[in-house]
Formats: structure tokens, sequence, C-alpha cells
């Protein structure tokens, strides 16, 4: 694909003098520009890119945009106040601005987004509107499903726009696209144009990136931002669908929306009554805005009568149809990693989980205690280079709602792992809880296996659908699913070999 540019420039609103200059390709990597590249330099983590413009001219870029002053370049040169942002408006005018093709969801959320894009994407098919589906998990055009990495937050903004245009392509009436906060703060998400903004929560999570609870709450508020800038499409309904029961409505309810719809189960718009929890699932009644529906899914938890509830305000700010709205409920196929059974004739349950914020964490473990009248063991990690505070409150989660927890790595990076693990156990038995310490995520899953008796309930927590680990800056292939299948095998007599994945830890204490 060759754009002009003139027509880049243009979406960035920036006079260009060499307006007829053919750009090949876009990239904020150096090592990713040849000739006829669009070089967009910014300040990274760890490397301020600007170092690298001579590099990036050198291998053909035929012009670059960036934040500093930069004087005797070779090579037109387009300042902007923030290079981020002007990726996310670069990559979708190259595109073509897919987006403005058609409808486009936006769901944020501390937990629960994953699940929630997939009802509201179960519930929008079942009303015959070919919908695209982008999460952490995979992407979903037309009868494609693609991988969308293995530590994915919201893809690069470049990644994310391409997938939108292949959606607009397919005929797409809808995107559906998961939107986390650094997508959101980072600008990954720059030029989408949102229609529906859903929020499931906003609790303890990403401090690292965003300083407190406060920035938290405005990284997560950008979406409604958003919706505001969004031009206007025929027939497409502007709506933000916010959760009553959590702590951020208040703040977020003040946000200006074309249309606000609520939910919950203590209060909002749309609630759920008559909740029942069995063994298939869920069931309740959702009241709200004239309608009544009986529901029933195949999704546990109280926790997921929020991302139902989420779903069905979404699904009626489209004005869909009642038989749809069930149906895509009832339908919602099981999502990789969370609540994941994984059977292997042991006379437990054993479940992989994504839980890994304090509130999933919880709301995991409750959820556990549902399913069994003996003990429920869990193992869990926090990661490194991540929010601090957050080892001490999954500990005391585990501490006050598990029989036993079993601590263990979960992506330390460059951080010591003991050092992380001995703040989750100290934690742990500081709530009443018995901890036990294994370094080696394999040995730990074997632990807590020899732990269950007939009846019991073993979760396998934080990393839920992710394919890899991170020790060092290594990425290490991991899944929790392969493993803990492996591990039961083990546990029941039927293999002898090495565990399926080789991890730096080799050695378990206790």
């Amino acid at each position: 694909m060759n754009v002009t540019l003139g027509q880049l420039a243009a979406a960035l609103r920036l006079p260009c003098h060499h307006p007829d200059i053919i750009i090949t390709h876009i990239s904020p990597d150096s090592r990713e520009i040849g000739p006829g590249g669009l070089f967009v330099a910014y300040a990274g983590v760890s490397v301020d890119a600007h170092r690298f413009i001579p590099q990036a001219v050198a291998a053909g870029a035929r012009a670059v945009v960036g934040e500093q002053a930069i004087s005797g370049l070779t090579v037109p040169y387009l300042r902007v106040s923030d290079a981020r942002r002007a990726l996310g408006a670069l990559s979708a005018a190259w595109q073509g601005f897919p987006s403005h093709e058609m409808g486009v969801i936006g769901v944020t959320g501390t937990d629960g987004k994953t699940t929630t894009s997939n009802l509201i994407h179960s519930i929008f098919t079942a009303a015959r509107l070919r919908t695209g589906l982008l999460t952490t998990v995979n992407a979903r055009i037309g009868k494609q499903v693609y991988e969308t990495g293995l530590h994915t937050t919201t893809p690069a903004a470049p990644d994310l726009q391409r997938y939108l245009r292949e959606m607009a392509n397919a005929g797409g009436a809808w995107a559906v696209l998961e939107t986390t906060s650094h997508g959101l703060s980072q600008w990954r998400v720059a030029g989408v144009a949102y229609d529906i903004a859903v929020v499931t929560n906003i609790t303890h999570e990403h401090l690292d990136e965003h300083g407190d609870y406060e920035g938290y709450l405005r990284a997560k508020a950008r979406l409604l931002e958003l919706i505001q800038c969004s031009p206007a499409k025929p027939d497409i309904p502007r709506a933000a669908v916010l959760n009553a029961d959590d702590r951020s409505y208040a703040a977020l309810s003040r946000f200006p929306a074309p249309r606000r719809i609520s939910y919950g189960i203590e209060q909002g718009d749309v609630r759920a009554e008559e909740i029942e929890h069995g063994p298939a699932g869920l069931s309740f009644v959702a009241t709200g805005l004239g309608r009544r529906l009986h529901i029933e899914t195949p999704l546990m938890g109280r926790f997921n009568v929020y991302n139902s509830l989420a779903a069905i305000a979404t699904a009626l700010a489209a004005d869909l149809n009642d038989d749809a709205i069930r149906q895509g409920l009832a339908q919602a196929p099981p999502i990789p990693g969370r609540m994941e059974r994984v059977d292997r004739g042991q006379d437990f349950i054993a479940i992989v989980d994504f839980a890994h914020t304090p509130f999933a964490l919880a709301a995991a473990l409750e959820t556990a205690r549902t399913m069994t009248k003996g003990r429920v063991i869990v193992v869990f990690g926090s990661a490194g280079l991540r929010d601090v505070a957050k080892r001490r409150m999954m500990g005391e989660v585990a501490g006050r709602l598990a029989d036993l927890a079993v601590i263990t790595a979960e992506d330390p990076r460059t951080e010591d792992l003991d050092s992380i693990m001995a703040v989750s156990a100290r934690a742990c038995r500081d709530a009443g809880g018995e901890a036990v310490v294994i370094s080696d995520r394999y040995r730990a899953i074997q632990r807590a296996l020899r732990e269950a008796r007939a009846g019991d309930v073993v979760m396998l927590c934080g990393k839920g659908h992710e394919q890899s680990m991170c020790f060092g800056e290594i990425e290490y292939p991991w899944d929790d699913r392969v493993a803990l299948a492996h591990a039961l095998d083990v546990h029941l007599g039927r293999r002898n070999d090495n565990p399926p994945f080789l991890l730096p830890t080799n050695k378990s204490s206790v």
C-alpha cells in the first residue's frame, strides 16, 4: 500500500511542503524502516527513539515524525507534541480510517474485559450482525481466528488498525475491541472512532504505569473522551455503559456522554434479580429499560453476572432484540484461560483462571467455594516490575479465601523472585491462611495436586491463556493449561516424562 506524505500529514492536521512523497510503510522501530518508510520517533520506557533518526534515514526513510526540535535532516520532518498519539492517527490514515466504516465498541476495566468482549460479540453475532472481535486472547474476523500475542495488551497502533481494516473489508457492521489502560494511556487507540464505551470495573492494578488510582481512572476515562471525539455514523448509536456498583461510577458518570446506561446487581438501569448458581452455570433475570429477560449462561460466579449485565446493557444500547441477547449469552463459547476446567479423570476439580488482580483472585476463589464442600487450593504469584502493593493484597486474599496457597513464579522479570513470593506468603499467613512457597511453577502445581482430596478445587491463577513467562528479559514458553494437564497425568500415574516447559526455576523450597 502506498500513501502520500500529504495524506498522512493531513491526518495530523499539519502543513506539508512535500505532499507528493510516496510512503510505503510506517514504523516506530528504526530496524523495520526501509526505502520509502516513515519513521515515528518518541521516547520509550528505556530508549528514546529520536537517537535512531539518522539510522532510519540511512535505511531509506523518506520522512520522520518526532517530538524534539531536529535540524539538518535531508528528509521532511513533521514535529508533533505527542508522537505516540500521532502514530495512532497515522496508522488509521494509512488504513483508510476503517473504524469510520462500522460501529466500534470499546471494553475497558481492570477485570472482565475479555469475557465481556466475548459476550458482546456472541450477542451481536446471534443478532445476525457481522461483528469482529479483538481481545488480548485473539482476533476474530469472519471465520478466521488469529492469536494476538504472548503478553499482549491492546496491540500497537499499526497492528490494531490493520485488524480493523480486515474487519471492515470483511463487511463488518461492528467491531468489539478490548481496550486496555496501556492502550489508552499510550495512545495506541488514537484514530479509533469509538461509538460505545463499556467499563467493567476499576480496581487496584497497573499503578506502576499510572502512579495511583486516580491516574489509572483517568487512563480508563480516556475511552469516554474518545466517544465524544468520534464522528457520527449513520444508524450507529453512541453510549457509555458503566458499572453502577463499582467505585469508579461516581467519577465516570460525570463525563459527558451521548447516552449513559448503568448496570449492576445492587443498582443501575439494568439489574440482575433471582440469581442462581448451579453446576451448569448461572441463571438470573435481567430487568430494566423496559425489558425483562430470563438469562441462562454456562459462565459461573457472581463476577460473571456483572460481565453478562455489561453485555446486556451494550446490546440494549444498540437496540438488539431479546432473543439475540438470550441466545448470545446461552451459546457464548468458553473463553481460554477463564475458569477453564482441565479434566484428566481426577476426582477433584482443576481450573485455570487468568485472575491476576486482588479483585479477580477474590472473585475466582469465591466462585470456587460454590463448586465444592471440600477445600480450595490456589496456586498463584505476582509479576515483577509491576504494582508492588498488589503482592501483599494477593496474599491477603488467598489467606482469607483459600485453604492452602501455593505461591510461585509469575513473570518475575528482572526482580528477585524470592522477594516477591515472600511478600505474598507473609501476607497470606498474617491473614490466617496457610502458605507454601515453591519458585518453580510446575513443581508448585504438583504440590497442589498432591494436597488435593476427592471433591476439592485446585485453581491455577494468574496466567490464563498466556503463552509465555518472563524471567529476566527473556520470554520462556509456558502455558498453564498444558502444564496442569501434564501434571495431572503424572499425578494419576499415566506418564513420567519431563515437564512440558523448561523454566529457569528448577528448585523448590517449602
